[in-house]
């Protein structure tokens, strides 16, 4: 049997194998970003390097796809979905490097944006919310706006900074600027936890029967950012009131840790609502003690103008 090295050595003597050799040499000799790279390297690059490297430069210009016109990452067309390569040159060999592209980059980052914003039933809009699309047409719009932005830009661990309390009627955009401020901390690695309040609390008790309870209530407690959205939504009971509720949000007070929340209720509204549990019982007592930890921790501003789901 004709060991391999013996059998390269015949074909490569072959004259199809000569004509198929020159012919990718002369492609990959006249392809543009070839002849650029070694203009670039013109002290560097000689013939024989050239030759030697044959097959690296041929893979760079057969993964080389044009990426300037690339529609978005999911229809990359290289080798590696999200890499160009590159020629870099080492010693006298000539490497084939792979780096991300422009689009790559922007998806990892967003993906890290992603991560950093833990959620519980949000909606996915919400997740993807910006400043740049929150409509400034009134004046309570643009107090919220300036607030949320001056705290997404100021904010630091060590300072004592309060929340916002955005209330107002269906569809003004609170849970929206909530999901805008979220988005503009994770730029700067800070990590938000959103939920939405009536599922939370759904959760919470669901927890009593799997054990989890204690991890999910820690998880709130100690959120770098916590966001109640839609507080007031939920039917209330004395349990999710003071044990849940109130118990993350004395923690959240004695930590000084920032607090955001949406509800259609005023401050009067809210309190009103907390009186009264399931069952019919007024403690109006509980409800004020919640109610001082919520102006403890955050700001209330009234958001108005039309009902945007329906435009």
């Amino acid at each position: 049997m004709e060991r391999i090295n013996d059998t390269l050595s015949r074909l490569s003597g072959g004259e199809a194998f000569k004509r198929r050799f020159e012919d990718l040499k002369q492609e990959v000799l006249h392809h543009p970003d070839v002849q650029a790279f070694i203009r670039e390297n013109a002290g560097h690059v000689t013939r024989t390097m050239v030759e030697t490297n044959l097959i690296k430069l041929y893979e760079y210009i057969s993964q080389t796809k044009n990426c300037a016109d690339c529609p978005d990452l999911a229809n990359c067309m290289n080798m590696m979905e999200g890499y160009e390569p590159s020629l870099v040159i080492n010693g006298q060999t000539i490497e084939v490097h792979y780096r991300p592209c422009a689009k790559k980059l922007i998806d990892d980052e967003r993906r890290k944006t992603e991560r950093l914003i833990k959620s519980f039933y949000v909606p996915k809009d919400i997740l993807q919310a910006s400043f740049a699309d929150f409509s400034l047409d009134s004046p309570g719009r643009i107090d919220a706006f300036e607030y949320a932005e001056k705290f997404a830009a100021e904010f630091d661990p060590q300072k004592k900074m309060k929340g916002l309390f955005l209330y107002g009627g269906f569809g003004v955009g609170k849970s929206y600027l909530l999901g805008a401020i979220a988005n503009q901390l994770a730029e700067k690695g800070v990590s938000s936890f959103i939920v939405y309040v009536p599922e939370f609390f759904r959760e919470m008790k669901q927890s009593l029967g799997d054990q989890t309870l204690s991890e999910k209530l820690e998880l709130a407690k100690n959120a770098h950012i916590l966001m109640l959205d839609d507080i007031g939504a939920e039917s209330m009971s004395s349990w999710t009131r003071d044990e849940i509720l109130g118990s993350i949000l004395q923690y959240r007070m004695h930590e000084h840790l920032p607090t955001f929340f949406t509800s259609n209720f005023d401050f009067q509204s809210l309190e009103h609502h907390l009186t009264y549990t399931q069952r019919g019982e007024e403690e109006k007592m509980k409800a004020k003690r919640i109610m001082e930890r919520i102006k403890y921790l955050a700001k209330p501003i009234k958001l108005d103008g039309p009902n945007r789901r329906h435009k």
